[in-house]
């Protein structure tokens, strides 16, 4: 399935809808993902049935230079800054038609970070969005069952954020393994 999907049709259906060049992805609102989803899945001429993955990206303020010259002909270097935002990444295929993948992509802010679920719309994305939710702290409106689903219920904080700091506070509890390690030490207990 390596066959390109076009982009125009969605860019001309959807007017708010982005392509990005670069990466060779679609930008949706996180107010329209949905109605794009439906869309790609329903139309005759996507038929994109299958979401294979969904993975949640951070990214940090950063700064990159161009180098243009200017009126006078001399070099001139321009700062561009790119705002920090997180985004959701969907890998989407069609299975009646043998094409794809289409990435689309949710974009959203670093300090309120909320998402549609596509859940209702691709049953694949339920238990892979708890997991953005549980390591991103990317909130999904309309999702099924938000909840963690690999960090203990108690656990503060979202270990995939690029400014998560470790707490050294884990409260250490010692486990059979402990003590079978520390009576083989001693020379009682033999591999």
């Amino acid at each position: 399935m390596s066959e390109a999907i076009p982009h125009d049709p969605v860019l001309q259906q959807f007017p708010e809808v982005e392509w990005d060049e670069e990466f060779g992805t679609l930008i949706v609102p996180a107010t329209k993902a949905t109605e794009v989803a439906i869309w790609l899945r329903d139309n005759h001429a996507f038929r994109l049935d299958y979401c294979s993955n969904v993975t949640g990206i951070d990214y940090l303020d950063r700064e990159f230079k161009e180098k243009v010259k200017n009126e006078e002909g001399k070099t001139e270097t321009i700062i561009h800054k790119d705002p920090a935002r997180m985004e959701v990444a969907y890998h989407l295929y069609s299975m009646e038609k043998r094409t794809g993948p289409l990435v689309m992509k949710q974009r959203t802010t670093r300090e309120k970070p909320e998402a549609q679920s596509l859940t209702p719309v691709w049953r694949s994305c339920e238990l892979q969005e708890r997991e953005i939710y549980d390591l991103f702290g990317i909130n999904f409106t309309g999702h099924p069952d938000q909840r963690r689903i690999l960090m203990w219920d108690e656990f503060e904080g979202h270990p995939m954020r690029k400014d998560y700091v470790e707490p050294f506070d884990y409260e250490w509890e010692p486990t059979p393994h402990d003590e079978i390690l520390e009576k083989h030490q001693k020379g009682k207990v033999i591999f």
